[in-house]
């Protein structure tokens, strides 16, 4: 099929969908509680669905009801002997997050992957998960199907967060139901405001963790950080409303910023939370820094354009807002730099090739220097 894309405006009012992100995360947390939660607004992506589906596996009973709500009924089978498969997917979320959940119990569990998921290295699961205790083995090259084992006893254990903090937020969420006290420390970790979110959702599922201070740099950009745990806790059900995605405004507001404020007007994003933990919020600094005009507005914010000038940015701790900044940077007057491109490698895809071969297609000058 063949489309043409001819130069336009947009403005109006648009609400951002769900976050992938904090769904998966209530999902895991209302499923480890004994009772019944409501999940307000969950995103319905197919990574959202494959951790309905791997949660039930386990135990959990989960309902889509209407009006935009999921009922949870917690309830993790910790005592089951039979061996039982987990499908993730493609989804690198799910995976990562439920291996150590599913570690919990003493019966054998496989995490299945399809796609580009079945190509991407999940050694960094075992040894974390051996030293506190579980069995845990990859098939050849560190691939999946990941099996596992547990329990969880918990312990003190050094994790590298520099490719991703999923696992390490399957970690957290994990280790409060083990039999012992746990103290993680978290070593270059990139994306500690995903962290940070999981520790609110937790929070609001009653679970306490303890952070110590951060020491490293700016934010997202190779902190090392500790986390104490108690074992023995117990999340409680509740009612919890999903936040907007973050990530999917980006491409949203940077629409806004290119091609608003013209016969349409603003563009105004309906729904995002202002105080989001989300790393991806900063795209609304950003855009202010490029030339855009970014003002609050009820319930949202308001993006239009702007005489765009070339930024530098380090999305090291947000690697997700390469591709919409990219095309913001297309329409910016002078050489825009954004670090953090070793990120993108170990995605679905070479992002960063990626983005190089399709934008280089539309006459922008790009060039791949280092993490630059």
């Amino acid at each position: 099929m063949t489309r043409s894309v001819e130069p336009a405006s947009v403005g109006g009012l648009v609400s951002a969908p769900a976050s992938k992100s904090a769904t998966i995360r209530a999902l895991v947390c209302a499923s480890l509680a004994a009772g019944e939660s409501t999940l307000v607004g969950p995103s319905d992506c197919e990574d959202a669905f494959a951790a309905m589906a791997a949660l039930r596996v386990l135990g959990a009973g989960i309902e889509s009801l209407p009006g935009g709500l999921v009922a949870v009924r917690g309830g993790i089978d910790l005592d089951g002997r039979s061996p039982i498969t987990l499908d993730c997917g493609e989804s690198a979320a799910c995976l990562r997050m439920l291996a150590p959940v599913a570690a919990l119990a003493g019966r054998p569990v496989t995490l299945a992957a399809t796609g580009s998921l079945s190509r991407r290295s999940v050694a960094m699961v075992g040894g974390p998960l051996t030293a506190l205790g579980a069995a845990c083995e990859a098939a050849p090259g560190g691939l999946p199907p990941l099996r596992v084992r547990g329990p969880l006893a918990g312990g003190s254990l050094c994790v590298d967060g520099s490719e991703s903090s999923q696992f390490l937020s399957g970690l957290l969420m994990a280790l409060p139901l083990a039999r012992g006290d746990s103290c993680l420390e978290a070593v270059s970790l990139a994306s500690a405001g995903y962290v940070d979110l999981t520790l609110e959702t937790m929070r609001t599922f009653g679970v306490d963790v303890r952070a110590g201070d951060r020491d490293g740099s700016a934010a997202g950009s190779g902190e090392t950080v500790s986390y104490a745990l108690s074992g023995g806790q117990a999340y409680r059900p509740t009612i919890h409303r999903i936040e907007s995605d973050w990530s999917a405004a980006a491409f949203l507001a940077v629409a806004g910023a290119l091609a608003g404020g013209g016969g349409r007007g603003d563009l105004v994003l309906d729904g995002l939370k202002a105080g989001s933990l989300q790393p991806d919020r900063a795209i609304l600094g950003l855009l202010s820094v490029a030339g855009a005009r970014v003002t609050e507005s009820p319930g949202g914010f308001r993006i239009g354009g702007g005489t765009l000038s070339a930024f530098r940015f380090d999305a090291r701790g947000c690697p997700d807002l390469f591709p919409p900044l990219v095309a913001l940077a297309s329409r910016c007057a002078g050489t825009s730099v954004i670090s953090g491109a070793s990120r993108l490698r170990g995605k679905e895809s070479d992002r960063a090739a990626v983005l190089m071969e399709e934008f280089g297609k539309l006459g922008l000058e790009l060039s791949l220097r280092d993490d630059e």
